[in-house]
């Protein structure tokens, strides 16, 4: 780009690059301290037909996105972005041919759109390749470093460029408040903008139900570990955006091998491609020496208080109710190596013993109980020993839901009313008045009676909660009940 440079007062230098961070979001690639500040808002309404604004001499050129061009001091990761649909490796489930997001584009009707999934999985690239797709102009803003300022200011550019339609991506979209998520409403039904937002967080608890209502929401999924190598082989190979002018190699399997550490994340092993690279001569080569350094600093996906924890979580507690040791000591592993909370992996194992065990093995209350307070005392990393012990039990333990199946129906029946009277019989007895009330009158003492079965109700009218599943613990607490249901009847007989 070539501008005729002016003379400016320092109150319009600083006038003008507050304006710049607006200017490069829209693709203008522009020396903002060379315009006038009479000319600054017509260069930012989009003059991308190469006129000049000052005169014929000059020339203006306006990028409309970052894609196009291949900047050497970019990461590796960044110069790699696909620029087109077709170039995006992976997502299948959502890109093959017919599938709903290639048609959209390719009609280029789409108006909002959502993107969920892991880090490095291709959000950003994805809304990158769309825009190129269908010439729009990229506005790219992280919603953590915005604000609602910003955002309008944005918006109010988009309403005035009528040549081109603007694809606003926000990143980190579930970052956004409720405030700044609805000042997109308008212009997203109105269609000055086209909404592309990108999250790591499940939207249905991050996004405005009015704005998710208007997107289509497209989950990505991790990379396997077979794209992830592919993507790395290119990679050294590519010689106009890639590595390849280098000329360095890699021995026979090390590129797997590295895409195994990646979890699915592409762009950390672009990252780590790209680190590796620079510590070798020109026409070096990748060993598994190089990739071991990658590993021993590796970090995997998780977070302690979002989806990851969650779904970890899930898994881990599915596992043990399926009697799955070896999957539940897994996620169990993940968890600790992610940072959770000790405590908080205890506190789940107490609920466990009772909601999943129960009646089967009431012992696995007292063993969790004991690990909830062995991680208290021990801590990491020892107490780590203490889970494990734990969860191994609980996993081959015999299981039964019938206490917390029990309640589920007890509490049922109270919230389906009427909620029955305590019967006189038993009712409390102390006090002056309760005699005279006749609390407690008809009260069969249960030790004066044979195994301790009086044959009286304890309800006005009998309802019955415990239904036992006849495994481990609960065979016989079953005949047990059995017996005692027996004796009640003869009893009522005899004094009937």
């Amino acid at each position: 780009m070539k501008l005729i440079n002016c003379e400016l007062s320092r109150e319009d230098k600083l006038a003008f690059a507050e304006l710049s961070g607006v200017a490069c979001r829209f693709g203008c690639d522009i020396d903002m301290m060379a315009l006038t500040r009479a000319e600054a808002p017509r260069y930012l309404l989009g003059m991308d037909d190469q006129s000049s604004l000052f005169g014929e001499e000059e020339e203006v050129t306006l990028r409309e996105s970052a894609g196009e061009r291949s900047n050497k001091r970019q990461p590796l990761a960044a110069r790699l972005r696909p620029r087109s649909l077709s170039e995006v490796v992976g997502q299948e489930h959502i890109l093959a041919p017919g599938k709903l997001l290639p048609r959209l584009v390719e009609a280029n009707t789409f108006g909002s759109l959502l993107f969920y999934g892991p880090p490095g999985c291709g959000k950003t690239s994805m809304a990158e390749a769309i825009a190129g797709e269908t010439k729009s102009r990229f506005v790219r803003i992280n919603a953590v470093m915005s604000n609602v300022a910003e955002l309008r200011e944005i918006l109010g550019i988009a309403r005035r460029m009528e040549d081109k339609d603007t694809v606003l991506f926000i990143d980190e979209i579930h970052r956004f408040n409720k405030s700044q998520q609805d000042l997109l409403l308008p212009d997203v039904e109105a269609g000055n903008i086209r909404l592309i937002g990108a999250t790591t967080h499940n939207p249905g608890f991050y996004v405005n139900a009015p704005l998710l209502s208007r997107s289509h929401l497209f989950r990505l999924n991790p990379h396997d570990v077979d794209t992830v190598a592919a993507t790395l082989a290119k990679a050294l190979t590519d010689e106009e955006r890639g590595l390849g002018e280098r000329k360095i190699t890699a021995v026979a399997g090390v590129l797997e091998g590295l895409a195994k550490l990646c979890d699915g994340d592409l762009r950390r092993g672009l990252n780590a491609l790209e680190v590796i690279a620079m510590g070798l001569e020109e026409g070096g080569e990748i060993t598994e020496e190089s990739v071991g350094v990658f590993a021993s600093e590796r970090q995997i996906r998780y977070d302690a208080d979002e989806d990851e924890h969650y779904d970890t979580i899930s898994a881990f507690i599915k596992s043990m109710r399926g009697g799955s040791p070896d999957g539940a000591l897994y996620w169990l592993a993940k968890m600790l190596k992610g940072g959770e909370d000790p405590r908080f992996i205890a506190r789940r194992l107490v609920v466990f013993a009772s909601e999943d065990v129960g009646l089967a093995d009431s012992g696995a209350l007292s063993l969790a109980v004991a690990t909830q307070q062995a991680c208290d005392f021990v801590g990491m990393p020892e107490c780590r020993i203490n889970l494990a012990h734990c969860v191994s039990y609980m996993a081959a333990a015999p299981k039964s839901n019938s206490a917390y199946s029990a309640l589920a129906k007890a509490l049922a029946a109270i919230e389906a009313g009427p909620v029955q009277e305590v019967p006189l019989w038993l009712r409390d007895k102390g006090g002056k008045a309760s005699k005279a009330l006749g609390n407690s009158k008809d009260y069969r003492y249960s030790h004066d009676f044979a195994e301790n079965i009086s044959g009286q109700e304890y309800m006005v009218e009998p309802m019955r909660f415990l239904e036992l599943n006849r495994v481990g613990e609960e065979t016989e607490i079953a005949k047990r009940l059995d017996r005692w249901e027996k004796l009640k009847k003869e009893r009522m007989k005899d004094e009937g």
